[in-house]
């Protein structure tokens, strides 16, 4: 898969939660978990499963930053 978006992180399908019409994708990314909020058509057409090795392509035009 070639795109312009350098913000890519390869891990694993941690947790997958299928809804009527979307689905929660978890990723497991070190310590760390990213969430993103997809189609369910799209997770179908992909054939993703939990434990199935993916690619999160981040992009944003906003990034926000906080102090613990």
């Amino acid at each position: 898969m070639e795109i312009s978006a350098r913000n890519q992180l390869r891990e694993t399908v941690q947790r997958l939660t299928l809804g009527t019409v979307m689905a929660e994708v978890v990723i497991k990314v070190g310590e760390n978990e990213i969430v993103a909020a997809v189609t369910r058509a799209s997770v179908e057409s992909l054939g993703i499963k939990e434990g199935d090795n993916v690619v999160a392509v981040i992009k944003a035009t906003e990034v926000m930053v906080g102090r613990p």
